[in-house]
């Protein structure tokens, strides 16, 4: 684990950087309220390790992924003024804590930090760029188109989760100088990852202790959120099976990406194979 837990903490290190300079003070505190409250860190890792594993530093991809982790904080703090949630990370929420225009600004804040990172690089830009766009529409269509059933789940999914999942394997292959079929196979590889998550989310919404989760649960429910469970007739086990195939198909993804094998690779398979069993 000591290897993974480099990365992360390179990732760590560097949003403290990034969020310890904003100005005024006022904004830099609430974002760093969000920003560093704890959190899994799973798609600033997945771009640290789709860079290592396509044969690049990590190094070279540490500003990307504060970018993707900043573009994911600034979401959260937009989902929990919608949902109503005091709590996230065992903390006070953003809007919780300062209101809901301090929060707000502070979910701005954290994008155009991110979108700075982002801006050394065009194909960068691009790809996060087409990433908002489905995290966009997915948040919109949450709202006033919701899914009624599987199938329609199954695309919000992957334009709210995945979508951004998908952007933060694909930089990681940028930064690391990855030909397109290597960053589309790692891309694939992400995007099926971040749906197996978010069903995986929608399982321990409804099944798990608040404490143990960090989060209120029962939100869906309470907010009519269309979760996996919601609109369709699926027990937990089967919502859990659904994720589960989702994860197999990101680890044949992963086996076309065309790269050798590395310790990067074995933590990417790895993840494909938690996001099904976490318990937070």
């Amino acid at each position: 684990m000591e290897y993974l837990e480099r990365r992360v903490a390179m990732a760590n290190e560097r949003l403290v950087e990034v969020t310890g300079a904003v100005e005024p003070s006022e904004l830099g505190d609430e974002i760093e309220h969000v920003a560093l409250a704890g959190g899994k860190r799973v798609r600033p890792t997945v771009t640290l390790l789709s860079c290592e594993a396509a044969g690049g530093d990590p190094e070279d991809a540490v500003d990307f992924a504060v970018g993707v982790e900043l573009v994911h904080n600034a979401s959260l703090v937009i989902d929990d003024i919608i949902d109503r949630s005091d709590v996230r990370r065992g903390t006070p929420s953003a809007w919780a804590q300062y209101g809901y225009g301090p929060a707000i600004v502070a979910s701005d804040g954290m994008l155009g930090e991110a979108f700075h990172l982002f801006s050394t690089d065009e194909q960068a830009m691009q790809i996060v760029a087409e990433a908002m766009v489905e995290l966009g529409e997915g948040e919109a269509t949450e709202l006033v188109a919701k899914p009624t059933n599987e199938e329609e789940y199954m695309t919000l999914a992957r334009r709210k989760t995945g979508a951004l999942f998908r952007a933060a394997a694909e930089l990681g292959a940028v930064a690391a100088g990855a030909d397109g079929f290597t960053i589309e196979s790692f891309g694939e590889y992400a995007e099926r990852v971040g749906v197996a998550f978010q069903i995986r989310d929608d399982v321990l919404d409804a099944t798990a202790d608040a404490d143990d989760l960090g989060k209120p649960t029962g939100v869906d429910e309470a907010v009519d959120r269309p979760s996996l469970l919601q609109v369709t007739d699926l027990t937990p086990e089967e919502a859990d099976q659904r994720a589960r195939d989702q994860a197999d198909a990101a680890l044949a993804a992963l086996e076309t990406a065309g790269i050798g094998e590395s310790d990067a690779r074995g933590y990417l398979r790895d993840l494909a194979e938690f996001v099904v069993v976490r318990e937070r």
